[in-house]
């Protein structure tokens, strides 16, 4: 990608930083845990040496739908391998039942997994190192047990790490011209904000230092800048570069929910949330240091 598509914030970046992804989980995936970038430079070179944090923001999600992140507290390794090896893994994890509009961060080295009857919108680091850990007794196209990595997925657990809890807000957090907006979750590798508006969003400019991402999660419109104007739709992840200077946005009738994603400043952003009142208690829910 070009330099002046990435910002100058992130000229120096060889790789794309963050991805995103929709998942629609028909059964339970295994679950995994992914490693921190500082265990992964040094143990996973060949695999780019980035670890993989990692945010959900819940589209769907049916009666019953449950996933697991985060060990209950009081779980040591020693506990965690006991009921690894009765088959009791499932009871040493944080449950949570799944509603549509809830966020979940799911810092490296939080085990997890995602279950049937949702749709996620996943925002990652641009990392695939995931450490399977329990798969259900599942087989591969020559139905052989998959692959486990126990070993490297204890060195990287965080034993005894804060619960991972949702994140949902019944009302907006702020409005920016038209727009309704949720803060849900910033990091180091990326902040994501929740826009919903109707009609028209007026103009807006790009930031110099960083290019953003626009994923439609509902409605549909035309998006215009200098050079052109297109049609979007739900299900589609639009990069605006940081070269891009001024657009603009309009939705159908029925309104329309993107997130905006990029990769933030964090002392900005911090400064930013804490200009507009949030308390250091709702700040902690989702700002991650």
């Amino acid at each position: 990608m070009p330099a002046e598509w990435r910002g100058t914030k992130l000229a120096s970046t060889p790789n794309f930083p963050i991805l995103v992804k929709f998942i629609f989980p028909a059964d339970k995936l295994s679950i995994q845990v992914h490693p921190d970038d500082a265990y992964a430079s040094i143990h996973e070179k060949a695999a780019g040496g980035r670890g993989k944090t990692e945010m959900w923001h819940v589209i769907s999600a049916e009666p019953g739908a449950q996933l697991l992140a985060g060990l209950k507290s009081g779980v040591t390794k020693e506990k965690f391998l006991e009921a690894l090896v009765n088959h009791t893994f499932e009871d040493v994890f944080e449950s949570h039942e799944v509603h549509a509009g809830e966020t979940f961060f799911i810092p490296a080295g939080t085990p997890h997994t995602i279950g049937p009857k949702m749709v996620i919108c996943e925002v990652q680091e641009y990392s695939d190192l995931t450490y399977r850990i329990y798969d259900y007794g599942r087989v591969d196209a020559q139905g052989k047990p998959r692959e486990l990595h126990i070993e490297k997925a204890l060195e990287v657990i965080r034993f005894g790490a804060p619960a991972v809890l949702p994140f949902h807000r019944s009302h907006p957090m702020d409005e920016i011209e038209s727009a309704y907006v949720e803060y849900l979750a910033a990091c180091r590798y990326f902040a994501v904000e929740k826009w919903d508006f109707d009609g028209w969003l007026g103009k807006r400019r790009t930031n110099a230092a960083r290019f953003e991402l626009l994923t439609i999660l509902k409605g549909g419109g035309h998006i215009q800048w200098a050079a052109g104007e297109s049609a979007y739709s739900a299900g589609e992840t639009w990069l605006l570069p940081a070269s891009l200077d001024e657009y603009e946005l309009r939705c159908y009738p029925g309104g329309a929910e993107i997130l905006r994603i990029y990769v933030p400043d964090l002392l900005e952003f911090e400064k930013m949330i804490a200009d507009k009142g949030y308390s250091e208690e709702d700040r902690r829910r989702f700002i991650f240091t």
